[in-house]
């Protein structure tokens, strides 16, 4: 697989990564032993950079990936991400940007992924009660000391994004982005990461499997998985969204790859290291192989005409967690 700088502070990585949240937690029932496998596999293709957080599970997901990289930590480029307080006994709390939590979960995350360092380590999401210039400064300590190398924010607005980046530079932006979601293309938050040279990561890219073209309708989704709740997934909008997924498969059918696969390609084109979420191997290999897929003007324009921004309906969350994003 080729190998991209993300963003301009040294960290190289994968053309794709793989989110891991799924392997344990919100998209229904888990299986440790295929998930380990998954992660094997991954980096067998050459996907290096695997992305977690604390507050998957909580805690489990970082376990779950410490194990899978036991003994060969240095194989990997491990982001994990605070910011969304975690009580020990696994109670969420909210938002904590404070400095004391951020070098507190650090410590906790660090012993649940057996490492004594994280590559990339992110604030979740933007605690409006903490100037963002006090959390990036307490992440800048935490790349002195050698336990992070380095840092990132999460669906932060193109302000935000500046601030942190004049305390300590930012190597990557984690935000959702897709054929279904392409709000940073009219928000300015693309033009400031490619302004400012950082690095974007998107989750999702796949519309939360939406863009696969195997979703038909909500009761495709076991009980526990949250896209149930999702507003895109909900009556009017399900039926609209559907429409554009009809026309996204239109095109890859022409061009001899899945939905999965162009919609994937699609992101990369844009500069971004996608991390698409999987807990088995045959998803993650049909994954990897879109970094193969090249698309041409043509291809672009067809995309273009069937998904543009505006194209799907519904807000990606449901209120209180739309209230999280853009801090």
């Amino acid at each position: 697989m080729e190998h991209r700088a993300l963003g301009g502070q040294g960290l190289t990585v994968g053309a794709q990564g793989l989110g891991c949240m799924g392997m344990s937690a919100f998209y229904g029932a888990t299986d440790e032993a295929e998930s380990l496998a998954t992660v094997d596999r991954a980096l067998e293709l050459g996907v290096t950079l695997l992305d977690t957080a604390e507050s998957y599970g909580p805690f489990v997901n970082e376990q779950l990936v410490g194990k899978a990289l036991a003994g060969r930590r240095e194989a990997a480029v491990l982001a994990t991400k605070t910011g969304v307080e975690i009580t020990d006994d696994g109670r969420a709390l909210g938002l904590n940007g404070r400095p004391e939590y951020v070098r507190r979960a650090l410590e906790r995350s660090l012993r649940h992924l057996g490492t004594d360092h994280v590559d990339l380590y992110y604030l979740h999401r933007i605690d409006p009660d903490v100037p963002i210039e006090e959390t990036v400064g307490a992440l800048a300590e935490l790349v002195a000391a050698g336990k992070v190398r380095h840092i990132g924010v999460s669906e932060a607005s193109a302000r935000t994004i500046r601030r942190a980046h004049a305390v300590h530079p930012l190597t990557a932006v984690q935000t959702e982005y897709s054929l279904f979601e392409r709000g940073i293309e009219h928000d300015g938050v693309l033009d400031t990461l490619r302004e400012l040279g950082i690095g974007l990561v998107a989750y999702s890219p796949l519309g939360r499997g939406f863009l696969s073209g195997a979703i038909t309708g909500p009761d495709d989704f076991a009980e526990d998985d949250w896209r149930r709740t999702d507003p895109r997934f909900q009556g009017e909008n399900f039926g609209r969204n559907l429409d554009v997924v009809r026309e996204v498969r239109r095109i890859a059918a022409a061009k001899d790859v899945t939905p999965a696969q162009l919609a994937l390609a699609w992101v990369q084109h844009q500069g971004a290291i996608a991390i698409p979420g999987t807990k088995r191997r045959r998803y993650l290999e049909e994954n990897v192989a879109a970094t193969a897929v090249t698309l041409t003007a043509e291809d672009l324009a067809a995309i273009e005409a069937v998904a543009p921004h505006g194209a799907v309906t519904g807000d990606r969350y449901a209120p209180e967690l739309m209230n999280t994003l853009n801090g």
